[in-house]
């Protein structure tokens, strides 16, 4: 039995609500349940009862034992003198205010529905990718679609307080900010950490003192990012003017290198390997270095794109790393990599934007942007395709990640609009019900 169970019985009102008593044997009468708090403090807030003929107002806190209030510190904690009613599976200890008075009691032992129960039970011991694989397929499309949604904001809202982190510790840079997203988006899942680090190491205003020299900046990014080799015979001409170009910006500002070993080349095509996307991320501010202006100034999504159309000097066409050339190619960022800075960073700034300066119109941009771009392809994605719920949008399937992530993995079912559908239909089956014995009034002292 877990907690957010009981959250879910109570706030759905899904228990037996007759002759409801209190564990002292007074009656209750539920006028208004409350409003789920999600924050710090009792569960329920502005809560309606009836006990024992009088009126209350005030708060609810939910446990599976009552005994947990002392365990989670409740009882030195004024914020919990509101609380009215405890409601718990059993009570083993009576509690009471720091006043004295005791907190009247509800039992949900005998008073959850076996349906439920059993579900509930099922959902919680699934060995499948998902708790409710089995009843997916009987989810309807208003509610798959709605919820969906609903996570996706939710997403952009989490990916916005992380942006908002990093605008804090850019001093309130809205360019710095953006620039370590991006920095961090270019890297993939694989040199994401890496190339953020870079970009701090790097500060923008740093940059934007030598954009109009890309050497310049392709000499302070490779050089700080500890991948430019050391001086042999025979090198080209290149490699040795951007080691000079790096002594002496080093030295004038004061710069100390990441270690090589921040970065991986296993595993991965030669068109994704960080020196390549340093590179382009030299580029990419050597054409502008107001890049997030740029993209509040963006029309659509075909001018965001545009933002991120690069041609790297003549070296790094002909070379993925330091060493001997190749073939000639423009090496232009892919268009899954440039997705994946405008699903990463264009979106989450967005909404970060919207939020801060209270304009809705950004925080719609950051959704639309998402719902025209296409789906991302990654293993997840294409597991919610085999199980039938296939994403359309780059929106759902950041929402699918999401869902996975936040509330299957954890198994936060009854948070969930899907997993609320299914236990508010359950069927009763075979899967044995929770445990429920005759309580035994054995109270333990306070304190």
């Amino acid at each position: 039995m877990r907690e957010d169970f009981l959250h879910y019985l109570w706030r759905l009102a899904r228990f037996d609500l007759r002759q409801l008593r209190t564990t002292e044997g007074e009656a209750l009468t539920i006028q208004q349940f409350g409003t789920h708090n999600t924050n710090a403090g009792p569960d329920f807030d502005d809560a309606r009862l009836r006990i024992g003929g009088l009126q209350w107002a005030g708060k609810v806190e939910i446990h599976v034992t009552s005994s947990e209030w002392h365990a989670h510190g409740h009882g030195d904690d004024p914020t919990y003198d509101g609380v009215i009613l405890h409601v718990v599976l059993e009570e083993d200890q009576i509690i009471y205010r720091r006043d004295g008075s005791r907190i009247p009691c509800l039992e949900l032992l005998h008073r959850i529905p076996p349906g439920v129960q059993a579900t509930y039970w099922r959902l919680m011991h699934q060995a499948d990718w998902v708790p409710c694989q089995p009843q997916l397929p009987s989810v309807t499309g208003p509610v798959r679609a709605i919820w969906l949604q609903r996570i996706l904001a939710e997403r952009l809202a989490r990916k916005a307080a992380e942006f908002t982190e990093r605008l804090e510790a850019a001093q309130r840079d809205w360019e710095e900010a953006f620039y370590h997203c991006i920095a961090r988006a270019m890297g993939g899942k694989v040199n994401a950490e890496a190339m953020e680090m870079l970009a701090r190491s790097v500060p923008l205003r740093v940059l934007l003192r030598h954009k109009h020299s890309l050497l310049q900046l392709e000499a302070l990014l490779f050089g700080q990012s500890g991948l430019l080799p050391e001086q042999v015979a025979g090198e080209d001409s290149y490699l040795t003017r951007l080691r000079q170009e790096y002594e002496l910006l080093r030295v004038k500002h004061d710069l100390r290198s990441l270690p090589v070993t921040a970065w991986r080349f296993l595993r991965m095509r030669p068109n994704n390997f960080p020196t390549v996307r340093i590179a382009q991320l030299a580029c990419l501010y050597y054409r502008s270095g107001q890049l997030f202006g740029k993209a509040l100034a963006a029309a659509n999504t075909k001018e965001l794109e545009a933002m991120f159309v690069v041609s790297l000097s003549n070296y790094w066409r002909t070379h993925y790393r330091f060493g001997p050339a190749v073939a000639p190619s423009d090496r232009k960022l892919g268009k899954a990599t440039v997705q994946n800075i405008l699903i990463n960073a264009v979106a989450p700034a967005y909404f970060a934007y919207g939020q801060l300066r209270e304009d809705e119109r950004y925080r719609e941009h950051a959704m639309t942007l998402l719902d025209t771009l296409p789906p991302e392809s990654n293993t997840v994605v294409a597991k919610w395709r085999k199980l039938g719920w296939s994403a359309t949008s780059a929106g759902e399937s950041q929402a699918l990640l999401e869902l996975k992530r936040q509330y299957c993995d954890p198994r936060r079912c009854t948070s969930c609009a899907v997993g609320c559908a299914i236990l508010n239909r359950p069927e009763l089956g075979d899967a044995p019900p929770l445990i429920v014995r005759e309580p035994v009034r054995i109270y333990r002292a306070v304190g």
